[in-house]
């Protein structure tokens, strides 16, 4: 098999889980956000659902360590590319419009000008 190929579908999954664990902190980040809301909505006191707040708050911290591990072995994967003499750019199937829901259409950088 073509070694650009084997590379494309590398990329791929690579690009698929930088996905996931971006979703995954926007997730727990939201989640946060709504035990939050739902504590004060109810008018509990503050310790409650403390411990599980601190739990979640090490699991972003962790989801944070992943994404910068992901980001770093994302270059070191572009050097091996690159050694093996694979010039073209890898693409995969990535919104770069900004948001990551993808709903916006416009790409990250482009901006309407009057």
């Amino acid at each position: 098999m073509e070694k650009v190929f084997v590379a494309q579908r590398v990329a791929n999954k690579l690009f698929a889980t930088e996905n996931a664990v971006d979703t995954a902190m926007m997730e727990a980040a939201e989640l946060m956000a709504d035990m939050l809301k739902a504590r004060k909505d109810l008018g509990l006191s503050a310790v409650v659902g403390d411990k599980a707040s601190a739990k979640l708050v090490e699991a972003l911290a962790a989801l944070g360590e992943a994404r910068s591990a992901m980001v770093d072995m994302h270059g070191q994967l572009n050097e091996v590319k690159l050694r093996m003499g694979i010039r073209t750019k890898l693409a995969g199937v990535e919104d770069k419009s900004g948001d990551l829901g993808g709903t916006t259409g416009q790409s990250e950088g482009l901006r309407t000008v009057a």
